[in-house]
């Protein structure tokens, strides 16, 4: 084997700039393939926080209940009943969240109130979703500190948290007042202490978050809530867990992908197409290890043709050239490794990742599967030239 390996070393030696231009090759390939990893698993991470990740993973909501038929004869009202317009209600929810809170799998719980509400401002008027929150859990679900651009993310009693493009809108600042008054006609007079700014036009317009207290007050909800919104440390376990919430509590629990499923379709054919293009990436190098040491082969089958003729056989000849597509495959992968990692060295980690910017994630770079997918596929490579140099006749090939 050593005596193999010393020949291999020989025949990338005895042709330098070949060799340097066959490691070359296989490097590029190499940074190729760490770089479509990095950027796909970047951007995977980069929607994923932008989407998913500040959405509940699964939630435990009230449903409105029906009123029930009434039966009746013909020519004779029993009853007259008037829809009910109360809110619906998660009555004992609060009681059964510590039992949420210490399953393993559960990161963050959020109790909330939501609701439809008017916000007044003068003469001018908007409509909102009103959402009350937990002090001290504000940005459990949706970073809503992340997300501030003026004042903070604190509920208390009596403040109001907007988007940045409502107050605009309704032509609000930092610390001014404004009216939000509920579905049920409960008005509030409330101070605007915090502005966010989500990035989407949607949520930055129609959201404005008040503390729990003071939607219970809005909503005529001395106890309950309506949603349960739950955090999951791995999000793609949540078709696993929701079911085991269920269970627990007695209440419907729902998993994000049921209303999530094109978001998860598009991030599972992302990574497809990482895949197709990382594999694109391996099958030229197998390309190139293969032509060279083909080629490699055709020149030195007088040699091959001496090593036969004292002796070697068909399996040394075929253990040498496979050495030496292994040799190109280190080689080849460790330039590729270390010129990948330091040019991805400049963009920014996964927490830092910026709107505009291109989401690069150096952690998924793949650094260790790129050097051992190299290496399998360049000894593979040498397979077919390897066999095709043992099975030359040493006479003929002398006599070359």
């Amino acid at each position: 084997m050593l005596y193999a390996l010393k020949i291999a070393s020989r025949y990338l030696t005895a042709s330098k700039a070949q060799t340097a231009l066959l490691v070359v090759g296989v490097a590029v390939g190499v940074f190729l393939f760490i770089f479509m990893s990095a950027l796909i698993g970047g951007l995977a991470e980069f929607i994923m926080s932008r989407t998913a990740g500040d959405m509940s993973h699964v939630t435990i909501e009230a449903q409105a209940e029906d009123p029930g038929q009434i039966a009746t004869f013909p020519g004779l009202v029993l009853l007259a009943h008037d829809a009910s317009s109360d809110a619906a209600e998660l009555r004992e929810a609060l009681n059964l969240m510590p039992l949420i809170e210490v399953m393993p799998e559960v990161l963050a719980v959020s109790p909330q109130i939501t609701g439809a509400g008017l916000l007044r401002r003068g003469t001018r008027v908007a409509q909102v979703s009103v959402v009350g929150l937990e002090p001290g859990r504000e940005s459990a679900i949706l970073n809503l500190a992340g997300y501030m651009v003026e004042g903070d993310a604190q509920l208390r009693s009596g403040v109001i948290l907007l988007g940045r493009a409502l107050a605009l809108e309704l032509g609000l600042e930092l610390g001014q007042s404004v009216v939000l008054q509920s579905q049920d006609g409960i008005d509030a007079t409330l101070t605007v202490t915090g502005l966010y700014q989500i990035g989407q036009g949607g949520p930055d317009r129609r959201m404005a978050y008040v503390s729990l207290s003071t939607a219970r007050t809005l909503f005529a909800m001395p106890q309950g809530v309506s949603r349960i919104e739950i955090k999951l440390h791995d999000l793609y376990a949540a078709d696993a867990v929701a079911p085991r919430i269920e269970a627990l509590t007695g209440l419907p629990a729902e998993s994000w992908t049921v209303n999530g499923a094109q978001l998860l379709e598009a991030l599972n054919a992302q990574a497809q197409t990482g895949y197709f293009l990382k594999t694109f990436a391996m099958i030229t190098i197998v390309i190139g290890v293969a032509s060279a040491l083909l080629l490699s082969t055709y020149r030195r089958r007088p040699e091959i043709g001496i090593m036969r003729a004292m002796g070697a056989s068909r399996l040394f000849v075929v253990g040498v050239f496979v050495t030496q597509g292994a040799l190109i495959g280190v080689m080849g992968g460790l330039l590729g490794a270390g010129v990948g990692y330091l040019a991805l060295l400049p963009f920014p980690p996964r927490d830092a990742f910026r709107s505009g910017t291109l989401p690069m994630d150096i952690t998924q770079g793949a650094y260790g599967l790129a050097i051992t997918l190299t290496v399998i596929g360049a000894i593979l490579a040498s397979i077919l030239p390897a066999r095709s140099a043992a099975r030359v006749d040493p006479v003929t090939a002398i006599g070359q």
